[in-house]
């Protein structure tokens, strides 16, 4: 920690995905063997809005210091995927700071010297893809101190479902943090959850699995509020929040603009549901489970037997499987593979439930081994599912970026723990040309990967490239897609100079054959409906620079520089930008523009506007179809059938079985 005047340390706070957990659980932290009582957490409050392709969430934190002295706290939490930082403001007694992103070592040259001048003064600082920490000084001895920040993060939907997830959950992946801290996770008097969807598609389910006391009132068809309140709750349960979208919905193209006025290029998300029937495979695939058995992955190893001993007993006639463990070293349980027979598959069972986890994480090891004796006659899959917080062997990015390069074949990654290495994860599956996605302990491992098995035994498009023409957009890395898996749902965001008539064109390979779906629409002069966007674009363009950077693409150097600009600009807490709190004459003193400051306004003005309104359709391609004839009736619509609408309804509803099931 950093030098300190005050006579103690104390407190911390964590949360986020789709398999998810925090360097530390939810909750206050204290140094072991600190003669100071914990902080004390009063009231944890959360709302939350989806809507318009995004989600706020607004947390607000009451702590009491019942020591007779005042303290430096610390404040932390898990860094949700893609999440834009935006706001942070600090109340004690009559008093309230708020944030402006500087340079990370500005920030922190000022946090403590107003800190050790008795100021009152705080700090959000980014640790990688690990959590935000807040810290704040001073608490006052015997008074309550209120933390409020906001975060933004764009919403995607996998055939026809969506979902949003509130990380409490400890990781266990932080040895060093876990060994450090004692935590406090108890709210000792008030615990809301008030959540608000909007969507201008009808919603048919939704689902809020372990928590069987929310409330939820469906106030139109796609606009439904959930509220859960609690006292005296433990912070160590994830929030997870799913919604499944009405059948026959069209593939579509939706875009959520932003632009103050003419004088500047404008920013955009754009959403392209595809309405493309993908065929089956008509051969046998091979699949290979690479499965974590490392000591950080004890809590989540029961919920990952449960899903791939499900999923072998998924695989058909003619496919082939081989199991493959690793935590120090790599391990051939199956010892290469073996062919789906009911003899096979009962063996194979029996050997995930006996997994035990121990040592550390040789991630680069059991992905070399899975490599070896592939036949290029099969399609191949491999079916990694860690924590991916590699700390033996092989540790670098780019030496996994260039390994999985060296052959064709896809990696489907399911991340286990909120502190998960998402960025590394990333690398492996952009460079096979596979996805991966977070999973919770209150989600549905089963769930998640029969979806993931239903999008390799089905064709895919190949070579999914989106171009923009008669505007000119730029800044938008995404127009080269790859592949394009069944139900999946792209989301892009970019910049654009001027309003006016733009077409839309997605040219792909599809069984052999080019294929070509366009629409136009307009992109307007000016909207200013939507100015969060900006953050979103911003975050966007942030997480390809740390991608390209870790794959030996681009510079360090190059990449810090531009990533701090953006933090800068776009008032974003990044690995290289911090967020300073100070009152008003403070960060005059000390020069600080107060770009923030007129950034939130905008925002919350927007947002005190589409609060009174009805979910907006954003839909652009009404009058010219992108996928005309292809409007199936499926959930959701996407690239799929009523297999993969069932399995999509399965991540829906037995999350709440396999939580029981935990719980019980």
């Amino acid at each position: 920690m950093s030098r300190s005047s005050l006579p103690a340390l104390a407190g911390v706070l964590a949360l986020l995905g789709w398999l998810a957990g925090g360097a530390e659980a939810a909750g206050t932290l204290t140094p072991a063997g600190s003669p100071q009582l914990p902080i004390r957490i009063r009231e944890h409050h959360v709302a939350v809005v989806l809507n318009n392709g995004f989600a706020r969430t607004e947390v607000t934190q009451v702590f009491h210091n019942p020591n007779n002295v005042d303290l430096e706290a610390v404040y932390s939490f898990p860094v949700p995927k893609s999440a834009s930082l935006s706001e942070v403001t600090i109340c004690a007694g009559e008093k309230t700071i708020d944030g402006e992103v500087v340079e990370k070592e500005r920030a922190r040259q000022i946090y403590e010297e107003e800190r050790d001048q008795g100021n009152d003064t705080g700090l959000a600082e980014k640790d990688e893809y690990r959590t935000f920490q807040f810290s704040v000084s001073p608490v006052k001895a015997g008074a309550d101190t209120r933390i409020r920040f906001v975060y933004y993060q764009p919403l995607e939907i996998d055939t026809g479902v969506g979902r949003y997830l509130y990380p409490l959950e400890d990781g266990g992946t932080d040895e060093a943090a876990l060994a450090f801290w004692t935590t406090n996770e108890q709210v000792d008097e008030q615990f809301s959850m008030a959540l608000e969807l909007k969507s201008a598609w009808p919603v048919d389910e939704v689902r809020v699995p372990g928590f069987a006391d929310a409330r939820v009132d469906r106030l139109a068809p796609g606009h439904v509020r959930v509220k859960v309140e609690r006292q005296s709750f433990t912070l160590d349960q994830d929030f997870v929040f799913y919604y499944a979208l009405a059948e026959n919905l069209p593939g579509r193209v939706e875009l959520i603009p932003y632009r103050a006025d003419e004088s500047g290029p404008g920013t955009f998300m754009l959403v392209v549901t595809p309405g493309i029937d993908l065929a089956p495979l008509e051969r046998g695939a091979d699949y290979v489970f690479v499965l974590d058995v490392s000591g950080s992955m004890e809590d989540k190893l029961h919920t990952l037997a449960q899903g791939v001993a499900r999923a072998l007993t998924e695989m058909q006639g003619g496919d082939r499987f081989r199991v493959i463990t690793f935590s120090s070293d790599a391990d051939d349980l199956t010892k290469g593979f073996l062919p789906v027979t009911e003899e096979t598959v009962r063996a194979g069972v029996e050997l995930v439930h006996a997994l035990r986890s121990d040592g550390s994480t040789n991630l680069f090891a059991g992905l070399a081994m899975a490599l070896e004796d592939l036949d290029a006659d099969r399609a191949t899959s491999i079916i990694l599912v860690t924590d991916a917080v590699t700390n033996t062997g092989v540790i670098e990015a780019k030496a996994f970026h260039e390994l999985m390069k060296k052959v064709d074949i896809r990696v489907f990654g399911f991340l286990m723990g909120n502190d998960a290495n998402w960025p590394l994860m990333r690398t492996i599956c952009e460079a096979s040309g596979g996805f991966s996605v977070g999973v919770s302990n209150a989600d549905d491992v089963i769930g998640q990967l029969l979806l993931a098995k239903s999008k390799v035994v089905h064709e895919c498009l190949h070579d999914a490239e989106l171009k923009i023409s008669g505007v000119k957009v730029f800044d938008c890395d995404d127009e080269l897609l790859g592949k394009v898996y069944r139900g999946q749902q792209l989301v892009f965001f970019g910049r654009y100079e001027a309003g006016g008539r733009a077409e839309v064109t997605l040219n792909a390979r599809l069984t052999g054959q080019d294929k070509t779906y366009r629409t136009t629409f307009d992109f307007p002069a000016i909207d200013t409906g939507n100015p969060e966007i900006e953050r979103l674009w911003a975050m966007d363009r942030i997480e390809r620079l740390e991608t390209r950077e870790d794959a030996g693409l681009l510079d360090g150097n190059e990449a810090r520089a531009a990533i701090a600009d953006l933090g800068v600009r776009f008032q974003l807490v990044t690995d290289h930008t911090s967020m300073l709190l100070l009152d008003d004459a403070s960060f005059a003193r000390h020069n600080v523009e107060r770009d923030n400051r007129e950034r939130v306004a905008k925002e919350r003005a927007a947002q005190r506007v589409r609060a009174s309104e009805p979910p907006k359709n954003r839909r652009v391609d009404q009058n010219q179809p992108m996928f005309p004839g292809n409007e199936p009736s499926r959930r959701g619509a996407g690239a799929i059938d009523p297999l993969t609408g069932l399995l999509a309804l399965l991540v829906a509803l037995a999350g709440a079985v396999a939580l029981l099931g935990k719980r019980g």
